[in-house]
């Protein structure tokens, strides 16, 4: 009761200026389903291109959740070569490769009690994809270099900006890691589908700078503004 009262009260707080902005019925669409799926320690899959706020979908979830006082790690796994993408998620121990001086702890184990957001997880190779369903499954890392695996109790979100059913079907990734992650799934609409949001977001980001230049916000021309839309 405690937890679900805590919990309650942090959504209402949320539901005000810091909830992430957007007034379109396809956005608070997906706020609510983040609102809902936030308390609970189901994997969520976030699907959506490139700068449609997956990470900020992933961050609301974490701060509504009851593991909002652990910490939020990410990862864009498209951003590090194979090797290093594992010693980053799983950690390594000491001369376990070349430049392993001394062992390294991983941001799953890094996220213990909190949520682990892996970005771009469309961009993993197959040996990654065995080690991170290893980790659904079991709740456990093992380490580069290492035989003895590490419990870890982290909640996992991931994002993709790619269609993950088509990497399946060509072989790119796997299903059941597929089946694992997609056990919520939330769809991210484009700016393009939702246009009345601009104006909106544009004032925000105009009140944010001048709040950061201690100066009043500028305002748009409305040619200025009906040129972004």
């Amino acid at each position: 009761e405690n937890k679900s009262l805590k919990q309650e009260i942090r959504r209402r707080d949320r539901t005000g200026h810091d909830r992430p902005v957007g007034n379109s019925k396809a956005w608070l669409d997906v706020l609510r389903m983040a609102e809902t799926v936030a308390p609970t320690e189901s994997t969520v899959l976030i699907q959506g291109e490139s700068g449609t706020g997956k990470e900020v979908i992933a961050r609301f979830m974490h701060e509504l959740s009851s593991r909002v006082d652990g910490p939020f790690q990410s990862i864009n796994c498209g951003a590090l070569p194979e090797g290093l993408l594992e010693s980053e998620l799983f950690g390594h121990v000491r001369g376990s490769f070349t430049g392993a001086v001394k062992d390294k702890t991983g941001l799953f184990s890094a996220a213990e009690n909190g949520t682990f957001f892996l970005d771009e997880i469309g961009e993993t190779t197959p040996a990654t994809q065995v080690k991170l369903l290893r980790v659904l499954q079991h709740r456990e890392v093992i380490p580069v270099g290492a035989t003895d695996p590490i419990p870890v109790n982290t909640r996992l979100i991931a994002a993709t900006n790619r269609d993950l059913e088509d990497d399946i079907k060509t072989g790119r990734f796997r299903s059941d890691l597929y089946y694992r992650l997609n056990v919520i799934a939330i769809h991210l609409p484009t700016l393009r589908q939702r246009r009345e949001d601009i104006p909106v977001l544009a004032e925000h980001f105009l009140q944010r700078t001048g709040v950061a230049r201690g100066e009043p916000p500028k305002r748009l021309q409305p040619e200025a503004l009906e040129a972004l839309v």
